[in-house]
Order: structure tokens, then C-alpha cells, then sequence
């Protein structure tokens, strides 16, 4: 039983740093570097605020997103694109249709703005390759990614831009905001706020660890050519500047807005995908956080690499734990993990009827999460292939 007991502890432990301990002292990190700069600004009296370049100081931009069936989203995306509040002869928006099927292609040639450009694409091979395309066709050093169904906020653009200011900044990651379902601000919605407060605490320590694919901007020369192994170009990318010495930055005020799965079983398949490709890339992004810092190190391996084994340590800590009750603090243990399943398949069964109550559907979504993480282990181990997207419902 000793070895079941060390088991035990070992997965309840590692998840209990993961989402509880490694949080908090990211808040004390982050507190002791915002008192930091608080006394350096009483001292100093400098604006400490990156300013907005006067118009003609802003430099050429090239944005890029990729489309696949997305006659749904489309015209409403070209509408926000001319509204971006952004020179539009210092403006280049580049459209990639990955081999759609539907009125997509339609819809990018009847397009009159001067500033947009279509690449159509006869056969669709994934995000990977409609974003080297596009980035081909790039005429500007500056580029700016995001999806078929961002919508910039005003100002967005120019926020991400003002930080290239700084030539040691390579990347800048914008911020999201869902406009979701009731059941999707009772599950991802929650989640989401959790995770955004972790990355801007890790960003004002300098540990950004990745961006949003839905809206952030590089320069050209921490672009990577991709692959099809590439799924999570988002955090490769990061990792890929980082190695050539550039600084990644979060900024929570440059924000697009996105249309999210509408139920946790869209959000599911999406997991999925990005699961196999999180564990594809597991060997580069670790070499490449290990090579970066100590700092980085610990963040990567706090904040990704332990979420990744979660769903493992969890079938660890309830099969030990059922080992081990002849003792009454594992027969009570056991009971809070049988009650948080319960919680979950509660949640399941009546989504329909109970989504509007606050944290219900909370149990189902972080269970179906670490399913969706285990599922997309076994489809990595049996080498499927997940370099297509799909829209999640």
C-alpha cells in the first residue's frame, strides 16, 4: 500500500501546483514586479504608458487570417476590417481561402477594397499551409494573425503596432473576448477569465508563454515556415522568437472579439486537435522553454506541461485513492472525488435544464477537457494526422 500512497500524493500534489499553488505565486511574482515599477515611476516620474505613434510614424502592417467555409462569418469580418481604425494605405489585409467549398471564394472576389487581397487555394492542407502562403505574399515586415471570426475592437490594431516601438519585442499577443451562449460563459467562459489573469501575471514577469492565434502580431523575422506537425503554431511561434532573442508581450488592452463553440461538445473536438499537436510539439516546446530561463522553464513546465498529464494524474489519484480506504481520510478523499464525478455527469445529463445556474455545468466542462486531453494522447500515440480545422459547433 506504501506505493499506493506515494502515488496518491504524488498526482494530488502535482495538480494542486498546477492549478492552485503555481497560480499563487505567480500573484506574489507579479505583485513584487508591479510594486517594482510602481517606485521606479514615483522615482523617475516617467510615463510609463507605451504612446500611440502620430500617423506617420505607424508602420506598414500586413494582416493575415485564413478562411475554410466561412460564407457565414465572412462578410461581417471584411466590414470590421475596413473599420479598423488604421491607415489603410499602411494597411495590407490578405485573405487565404484553404480550398472552401462553399461561397467563400465568392465572397473574397467580389471584394472592392483596395487594401484586401484573396489567395484562393485549390486544395485545402490546413492553417499551417495557408499561413506560409499568405506570409509569402506579405509585402510588410510587420504581420498581424488572426481568424475568419475575430472582430477587432477600436483601437485593437494600434495597440498591438505601438509596442514594435521597442526593437528587442518580437511578438504581441492581443486579448480575447467571447461572445458566447449561457453555456459557454458557465464553463469555457469561467475557465477563460481564470486563464487570462495567469497569462497577464506571466507576462508582466516576462514569461509570456505563448499567443492567441485569433489575434496576434510578429515581426517577419520570428516567423517560422511551418509544417503540418505545427497544430499549435500560437505557441511555437513564441518559442521560436524567444530563441532569437526577441521579447514576447501580452497586451490585455489590444482586444478581439470571437465567436466560441457553442457547447462544450464543440469545444471538445477542438480540445482535441489541440491536444494531439500539443503533445506532437511536446519535445520542441520543452528543449525550447529549458533553453530559454530558468523563469520560462518553470512556467512552461507549471502552466502546459503538467495540464497535459492532468487527465493521467487524475485516473491516478482515483485509483490509489480506491486502494487505500482503510484508512478514513483516503475513504473521505474518495468520496470528494466521487462527488466531483458525480458533479460532472450531473452536469452532462441535464446541461439543457440547469446551464443558467452559476458553476453547474462547471464540473462537466473541466471533465470533458481532461477527456479530450486523453483522447487527443491516444490519437498522438496512434499517429493520426490533425493539420485540418474544423468549425467547432
Amino acid at each position: 500500500m506504501k506505493v499506493a500512497e506515494y502515488i496518491f500524493w504524488l498526482c494530488l500534489i502535482l495538480i494542486a501546483y498546477s492549478y492552485i499553488l503555481y497560480p499563487v505565486l505567480l500573484f506574489v511574482g507579479y505583485s513584487f514586479a508591479q510594486a517594482a515599477r510602481d517606485w521606479k515611476y514615483l522615482v523617475a516620474r516617467q510615463d510609463r504608458r507605451i504612446a500611440r505613434s502620430a500617423r506617420e510614424d505607424l508602420p506598414a502592417v500586413s494582416l493575415i487570417f485564413p478562411a475554410y467555409n466561412e460564407e457565414a462569418h465572412l462578410p461581417e469580418k471584411i466590414r470590421n476590417t475596413h473599420e479598423i481604425d488604421y491607415p489603410h494605405d499602411k494597411l495590407e489585409v490578405l485573405i487565404v481561402s484553404d480550398g472552401s467549398t462553399d461561397r467563400t471564394n465568392e465572397i473574397l472576389n467580389d471584394v472592392r477594397q483596395t487594401n484586401v487581397h484573396a489567395i484562393l487555394l485549390p486544395e485545402r492542407k490546413g492553417k499551417y499551409n495557408a499561413l506560409n502562403a499568405a506570409v509569402k505574399k506579405a509585402t510588410h515586415d510587420l504581420l498581424v494573425f488572426c481568424d475568419a471570426t475575430t472582430l477587432f475592437a477600436p483601437g485593437a490594431m494600434m495597440k498591438l503596432v505601438r509596442h514594435f516601438r521597442d526593437s528587442r519585442v518580437g511578438i504581441v499577443a492581443g486579448a480575447l473576448q467571447f461572445r458566447g451562449t449561457e453555456e459557454f460563459r458557465q464553463t469555457e467562459g469561467v475557465y477563460w477569465k481564470y486563464e487570462s489573469v495567469l497569462r497577464m501575471m506571466e507576462a508582466r514577469l516576462g514569461l509570456a508563454l505563448s499567443a492567441s492565434g485569433a489575434i496576434y502580431a510578429l515581426r517577419r523575422q520570428c516567423y517560422r515556415i511551418l509544417t503540418a506537425e505545427d497544430v499549435i503554431e500560437d505557441c511555437l511561434i513564441p518559442m521560436y522568437a524567444r530563441r532569437l532573442g526577441y521579447r514576447v508581450v501580452y497586451d490585455p488592452e489590444a482586444i478581439g472579439y470571437e465567436i466560441p463553440p457553442s457547447s462544450v461538445e464543440g469545444e471538445f473536438g477542438r480540445k482535441v486537435r489541440f491536444a494531439v499537436g500539443g503533445f506532437r510539439s511536446l519535445g520542441t516546446l520543452t528543449r525550447a522553454a529549458l533553453e530559454s530561463s530558468l523563469g520560462m522553464a518553470l512556467a512552461f513546465i507549471s502552466h502546459k506541461l503538467l495540464r497535459w498529464v492532468v487527465p493521467f494524474l487524475l485516473v491516478g489519484l482515483l485509483v490509489s485513492d480506491g486502494l487505500l480506504l482503510n484508512s478514513s481520510f483516503y475513504r473521505e478523499f474518495f468520496m470528494v472525488q466521487i462527488l466531483f464525478y458525480l458533479w460532472a455527469g450531473l452536469g452532462f445529463a441535464f446541461r439543457d435544464r440547469i446551464g443558467k445556474v452559476r458553476f453547474a455545468l462547471l464540473g462537466y466542462y473541466l471533465v470533458a477537457m481532461n477527456v479530450a486531453l486523453a483522447v487527443g494522447f491516444l490519437r498522438f500515440l496512434a499517429g493520426r494526422q490533425e493539420t485540418l480545422w474544423q468549425r467547432a459547433g
